[in-house]
């Protein structure tokens, strides 16, 4: 789960993982002050309810099923039941968009915004090393030398990447000169949502982590 940016004003959450094998339920609700638990997905906004959705596998497909909630839960816009109507389950599929929730006057504090995500769902491939991963390192490395060549281009200005320029590396390995992608990081931080692959990024994550040229295969299994 991540936070879907689509106006300056989404509420920014952390990103979410979490396996969900058969026979699990991931509980979505609001935030209480009570021992986070590992079948729990909650969030700081008072425009959720405290038991607002549901996430569960069945035969391998992803399904949600809105609890009962108040101000509703949106699957691509459209509300699973009315107020206070336990809907049916839905399947959900990768890329999906879900509301928890609509904005109250307006969203002006961020209390009262609802809580938009996209889903990314048996997604842990793209964490692993690739050719796309280390030949991009490679450049980037390779920046540093003189008589470096690369035909690596900007895709927001198409001018190409060089040496001794200011650059910004995606966590998805897409490089950019910072000036061009200056507006869409000021824009939406601390999340950051690739232009060209549509993968989110939390740029306030932790960097205490190993090289990703060393680092070893996830287990596999459903994740959310």
């Amino acid at each position: 789960m991540m936070p879907h940016l689509d106006a300056p004003r989404s509420l920014h959450f952390e990103v979410v993982d979490k396996d969900v094998p058969e026979g699990f339920v991931l509980k979505i609700g609001r935030f209480t002050d009570r021992q986070s638990l590992p079948n729990r997905v909650t969030f700081k906004s008072k425009v959720v309810s405290r038991g607002h959705a549901e996430i569960f596998t069945e035969q391998g497909k992803f399904y949600i099923r809105d609890t009962k909630s108040s101000s509703g839960t949106f699957l691509n816009h459209a509300r699973l039941s009315p107020p206070g109507v336990e809907s049916k389950p839905t399947q959900l599929k990768d890329g999906d968009v879900v509301q928890l929730g609509v904005d109250y006057q307006g969203g002006t504090q961020e209390i009262y915004r609802c809580v938009k995500m996209r889903l990314e769902l048996n997604r842990s491939w793209q964490q692993q090393a690739n050719a796309f991963r280390m030949n991009t390192l490679k450049v980037i490395r390779n920046l540093t030398t003189a008589n470096a060549a690369s035909s690596t281009d900007c895709c927001i200005c198409l001018f190409r990447i060089a040496s001794f320029q200011s650059l910004f590396v995606a966590p998805c390995s897409h490089v950019y000169h910072y000036k061009c992608i200056r507006p869409l990081l000021m824009a939406t931080h601390p999340g950051f949502l690739c232009p060209l692959c549509r993968t989110f990024a939390d740029l306030e994550d932790s960097v205490e982590i190993d090289d990703p040229l060393e680092e070893g295969t996830p287990a596999e299994g459903d994740d959310c």
